[in-house]
């Protein structure tokens, strides 16, 4: 056993080391302090557009009397920055797009003009030593063209659609397929050029029936393409869980046999359209938590302060066993707070519950009482309506200044001011006046987080992803998988399990076995 000495000893190792780490959590919440006061006091960029305006004011709150829009055309610093990133990160992504899609035509070219050259060629080169076509020729020609229009539709709605997103490597099965078809025609070519072109064949017919053969063996490898592209992934094998790192927001999704980067781009997409935004507002509240238990700690000398001495002396020593002693005080008042923490934090909860039901519910009668102001006219009161007549828009810059300040402040205490503009809430207060929603469907919005395609294309547009991941990007997806999908705020880790196989096994019971008996007790009342 260990001395009591040893283990004082150890207890004041742990608790330096635990207001070591909550220093480092003062000094980054110090900083991320700085940066936000940095951008919001920073004044805004002029937009080198002529016709452009300064950046909105964020407590148009308080000081909206009449309803004005910010240019569409503004720009911020910030947004100076990110635009020229983005310039710089898709050059190579463009070049490499533009490509892939000039081989692809030039590869659909050389599919579609091949069986056409099989039935020019013989014309242009030998049309003296060529049989007559008959009935049955002539048929194979209508047989050629409609099948070559079927190949043109087929391969123009599997291939030649709007990218949905840049991957990091090339699509395997896309590129084996085309290697397969470049191939294919080679082949094809080889051999006309050596039984048909070098001995001059005599018989159309044949020529004929040999570029048929081909495009039946192009119809059948867009069978395949369909089959791998698309059919194959259908059936759901592994079930993957996402979890985004700042907060933890989990979900669920089944996924079938994919590479690991298609899986990605799939996350992703149900990403944008299930996950609530990510607002980096309400992550601040543990830091500063932490910067509250160390504020108001200090230590005084009621002995007075040591004179200097050399560097070794008993006057040292003395002040090396003063700082030692304001340590340990300074660690047992840390202490002290810290066993009170979860009562600051569950009266901090509390209070802003409060609060926010407090600003919801005046949120709600301000817009309750600012929908009654609008009456929709029919057809037959606007002939006799007189000329004070508004279209969506202006109704809702007419009733907007009465909610704005309560809309605000509760998007303040919810942290969701940085989410919503005021250009933005008055399209969408004119939307809603235009299809006749109710007041309750024009909160909706704002009253819970959205996904992020609900907000405008700042916190979506153009958002670099990097894909992270030990095992090769373009290999399958296993059990056990784990990846990452990094943005510059935040990052998903996904981790994959296979589905597993499912035995079900079959037990008939006859319906004539439904069969009861009443048991009567003498207690029982009937």
């Amino acid at each position: 056993m260990q001395s009591p000495t040893v283990m004082e000893a150890e207890d004041e190792v742990l608790q330096v080391l635990e207001v070591c780490e909550a220093i480092e959590e003062v000094k980054e919440l110090i900083v991320t302090n700085l940066e936000e006061d940095w951008h919001t006091n920073s004044p805004p960029v002029e937009s080198s557009a002529p016709g452009s305006k300064l950046s909105q004011d964020d407590n148009w709150g308080e000081t909206t009397t009449a309803v004005t829009g910010t240019s569409e055309h503004s720009l911020s610093q910030e947004d100076i920055v990110r635009i020229t990133k983005d310039l710089e990160d898709s050059v190579g992504l463009d070049c490499r797009r533009y490509f892939t899609l000039t081989l692809a035509v030039i590869l659909g070219l050389l599919v579609f003009l091949t069986p056409l050259a099989f039935l020019v060629l013989p014309h242009l080169l030998w049309p003296e030593k060529l049989q007559s076509c008959g009935t049955a020729c002539e048929g194979l020609f209508i047989s050629v063209a409609f099948k070559l229009l079927i190949l043109l539709l087929a391969v123009w709605a599997l291939f030649f659609r709007p990218p949905r997103a840049g991957l990091p490597r090339v699509f395997v099965f896309r590129a084996l397929l085309a290697v397969l078809v470049l191939l294919f025609v080679v082949s094809y070519w080889l051999f006309y050029g050596v039984r048909i072109l070098d001995s001059q064949d005599e018989n159309y017919q044949g020529i004929v029936q040999y570029a048929v053969s081909l495009v039946d063996a192009l119809l059948f490898i867009h069978y395949l393409a369909i089959v791998l592209l698309e059919l194959r992934q259908l059936q759901p094998c592994f079930s993957v869980c996402v979890t985004r790192s700042t907060d933890g927001e989990i979900r669920h999704y089944n996924l079938g046999q994919l590479s690991i980067q298609r899986a990605a781009l799939a996350i992703l997409e149900h990403y944008y359209c299930d996950f609530p935004v990510h607002n980096p507002a309400l992550l601040s509240a543990s830091k500063s938590r932490a910067a509250k238990h160390l504020a108001g700690l200090k230590v005084y000398n009621v002995d007075g302060e040591f004179p200097a001495a050399p560097a070794e002396g008993p006057g040292n020593n003395a002040a090396a066993g003063l700082a030692h002693s304001q340590s340990r005080a300074m660690i047992a008042a840390a202490a002290r707070r810290r066993d009170t923490s979860h009562n600051e934090l569950y009266y901090e909860e509390a209070e802003h519950e409060r609060r926010v039901r407090k600003r919801k519910a005046r949120l709600v009668v301000a817009v309750e009482e600012a929908f009654t102001h609008i009456k929709r006219l029919q057809e037959e009161e606007q002939k006799k309506a007189p000329g004070d007549v508004m279209d969506p828009r202006e109704a809702a810059q007419a009733i907007f200044p009465s909610m704005a300040r309560a809309l605000q402040k509760y998007l303040r205490t919810t942290k969701q001011q940085h989410c919503h503009s005021m250009e933005s809430i008055q399209q969408h207060l004119a939307f809603c006046i235009t299809n006749n929603m109710t007041p309750k469907a024009f909160l909706e919005s704002y009253l819970a987080p959205g996904p992020t395609l609900q907000y405008s294309r700042d916190h979506w547009l153009a958002r670099q992803w990097t894909l992270i991941s030990e095992a090769s990007v373009t290999s399958g997806l296993k059990d056990g998988s784990i990846f990452l999908l990094k943005c510059v705020d935040f990052s998903l880790v996904v981790t994959t399990k296979k589905i597993p196989y499912i035995q079900m096994s079959e037990e008939y019971i006859d319906p004539k076995s439904h069969k009861f008996v009443l048991r009567l007790q003498s207690e029982t009342s009937v």
